[in-house]
């Protein structure tokens, strides 16, 4: 058998810094809730999924640290489970709790997603969640409701911690800068497509979007997708969204954007050039998307799905699994929005302040549950 270890080069310099397995470390979300500047729990940096002795540099995913022998071996004061979970039976999530309890170490989890984005049906990750949400000693989540949901299927009161930040502060303070020195009367919506993940029908909300747009002034409708979905011979291609996408640039309803996954520097430079980000989504929980255009000054219209509205300030419309779509209310968001053009996104210093608020929450919670 394979012996699963914890990366070299992880000890602390600081015999008082409690260590902790972050499932995984190197997602956005995980890097931000560390202190900008100063001491904070150590996170063993994710190990290769190919060669588990080593560390990730970008792949993290399959998480190794979810490997009950990789538990049960590595060194660590508590773990802190966020992503990635999703490819692990149920037999390894019971068997990775039982590892966790035997050895004394704690099990902290982040529920992120209640409705998992990437699943037609939602059984599997039900299932998941009734393994780890009554067996972690502490359970975090993002919003008000989204607590509210975790209280009434497993009756735990989970602390609510914001998103941190998604883009890089220095690049926030640009982008703000630039937004804030624009003049145009030039009107940018946008809807991105992705690589069509379960959660996602644009389909149903574009002819809604081509006809609004059309009635505003200076309003130019952006479609962008990845190549997977678009090309004839792409893994996940859809030949009816790309029928509608195609045809629609060539009428001129809208313009389309086909490339592969954008870098970071790319993406924010792409929502920074929207003045509206539209999320096509029908079911889902939180939105890391969402805070990028937050940071970026970039307002987001959110369909009433999950608990978006509850992260930040947003335009809302009528779509979800129980009552379908509104196509009137999606329109008067977009009406709203051009007309009175809302600054819904937040200041820098609002998001350091916020970062070293929830940077502090975990190192408290961390010690708490190390000590229980």
């Amino acid at each position: 058998m394979t012996t699963l270890s914890a990366p070299a080069g992880t000890d602390s310099s600081r015999p008082d810094q409690l260590v902790v397995a972050s499932v995984p470390a190197g997602h956005v979300y995980v890097r931000h809730l560390a202190p900008e500047t100063g001491p904070g729990a150590v996170r063993l940096p994710d190990p290769d999924p190919d060669s588990p002795e080593r560390s990730a540099v970008e792949k993290w995913w399959p998480p190794v640290m979810l490997d009950p022998r990789w538990a049960a071996e590595a060194d660590f004061d508590l773990m802190h489970l966020q992503f990635g979970f999703d490819s692990c039976s149920l037999e390894q999530l019971h068997e990775l709790v039982a590892t966790l309890r035997r050895r004394g170490k704690p099990l902290v989890f982040t529920v992120h997603d209640l409705r998992n984005p990437h699943h037609l049906e939602r059984g599997v990750h039900d299932a998941q969640l009734d393994v780890l949400v009554p067996a972690a000693d502490a359970v975090v989540t993002l919003t008000r409701g989204a607590a509210a949901e975790i209280r009434r299927r497993w009756d735990r009161e989970a602390l609510v911690l914001p998103h941190p930040h998604v883009v890089d502060l220095p690049t926030m303070v640009l982008a703000q800068q630039a937004r804030a020195h624009r003049r145009t009367d030039r009107f940018r919506v946008g809807v991105h497509a992705k690589s069509l993940r379960a959660s996602m029908d644009p389909l149903r909300i574009l002819p809604t979007l081509v006809d609004t747009v059309r009635g505003l002034p200076g309003a130019v409708l952006q479609v962008n997708v990845h190549h997977d979905v678009h090309d004839r011979d792409g893994a996940r291609h859809d030949a009816e969204l790309t029928a509608y996408l195609d045809s629609g640039q060539a009428r001129g309803d809208l313009e389309l954007a086909v490339h592969d996954f954008l870098p970071d520097a790319d993406l924010w430079d792409y929502l920074s050039s929207l003045d509206v980000s539209v999320l096509p989504y029908r079911f889902g929980t939180h939105s890391g998307w969402l805070e990028a255009c937050r940071d970026l000054g970039t307002t987001v219209v959110a369909p009433s799905c999950g608990y978006f509205a509850d992260q930040g300030p947003v335009l809302g419309y009528v779509h979800d699994e129980e009552r379908g779509f509104d196509p009137d209310s999606l329109a008067a968001a977009i009406v709203e929005a051009h007309r009175s053009r809302p600054r819904l996104g937040v200041g820098v210093e609002e998001r350091r302040t916020q970062r070293a608020e929830v940077a502090a929450a975990h190192e408290r919670l961390y010690r708490a549950v190390a000590a229980r």
